[in-house]
């Protein structure tokens, strides 16, 4: 039952994420290093008020008692800060399919993280579709005719930042998790806030009337609840599983970027594409039957979420 709701968990996470270049297109008239700011400070806020609501606090006073734990979170939330900063600007600046790209090359990165670091091991079916999505991702970059920094830049942030999430909260509550990647990360936007005030001399996100504002305000909201479901997930499954899941995410920015703004694509790009997508079905077959198969095996215990006492992992 916890891998079944682990897939539920983490298909919503990136069905949402999908969907993102439509939302935060809607910000493109605000410089994309004010907006990322503004959106962990509105993250920050939704957590809070989630925290209070559910009464959640103990197991983050918990964490600040624990300097391993702060330590992997710091980490963590620079990681996602960077993921962000860098979707935001792909985004705002006409490079919806670049991003996609990114997000094709980071179920390569997760999966080998987890085979790596964390020793998990593939079947024949899921090694073939990553030698398949490997093949396709080469050909795209190849195509695109210059450095892809936007697309490895989102790559290997996000990928790691969930190999250090895996780390750090399989005993953790998604909430507690993200709320102390926001403090940290609110940190941070403070900081780029400063400096932007500093060579400017004012705050322009605010000076495009409601149609703007009003999505900039709900951007932390929009950005908590997909990680919120990508924490449970992560908690659930196996790293490399996770990997495979997340290939939904930029086909949904591909199909955006190219049916909806006219994102030019060429033939061999083409080709990169629909590689990674019959990689995608391969790994969709596999899941299918591990699915099928766990239906005759008991499930494992769900580890328990952390409610004062912090249960660390040992470090790799």
């Amino acid at each position: 039952m916890s891998n079944r709701l682990g897939y539920v968990y983490g298909i919503a996470a990136y069905l949402c994420w999908g969907t993102f270049p439509l939302f935060f297109m809607l910000l493109a008239a605000i410089d994309p290093l004010e907006a990322v700011p503004w959106r962990v400070i509105t993250a920050l806020g939704f957590c809070a008020i989630a925290v209070v609501v559910m009464r959640a606090w103990k197991p983050i006073a918990a964490i600040f008692r624990s300097p391993r734990m702060l330590g992997w979170f710091a980490l963590s939330a620079v990681l996602l800060y960077a993921n962000w900063q860098i979707f935001v600007a792909g985004i705002v600046t006409g490079h919806i399919i670049e991003t996609s790209l990114g997000y094709f090359i980071n179920p390569i990165v997760t999966i080998l993280i987890g085979v790596v670091i964390r020793k998990e091991r593939l079947s024949r079916m899921q090694w073939v579709a990553v030698a398949i999505a490997s093949l396709g991702v080469l050909v795209s970059a190849i195509a695109y005719g210059q450095f892809p920094f936007i697309a490895l830049g989102l790559a290997f942030s996000f990928g790691l930042y969930g190999a250090v999430r895996k780390q750090v909260s399989e005993n953790i509550d998604a909430l507690t998790g993200l709320t102390i990647e926001t403090m940290y990360g609110t940190v941070i936007a403070v900081v780029q806030l400063g400096v932007i005030f500093a060579l400017v001399g004012q705050f322009g996100a605010f000076d495009y009337g409601p149609a703007v504002t009003i999505p900039l305000l709900l951007s932390g909201t929009v950005t908590a609840i997909p990680l919120l479901l990508f924490a449970a997930g992560n908690r659930r499954l196996p790293l490399s599983h996770m990997g495979f899941i997340q290939f939904v995410t930029p086909v949904l920015g591909f199909l955006t970027g190219y049916f909806i703004f006219n994102e030019p694509m060429s033939p061999a790009r083409w080709i990169g594409f629909v590689a990674v997508w019959i990689a995608l079905v391969v790994l969709i077959v596999d899941i299918v039957r591990q699915l099928r198969r766990s239906r005759r095996t008991p499930a494992p215990v769900e580890p328990p979420a952390v409610t004062g006492e912090i249960t660390t992992q040992p470090v790799p």
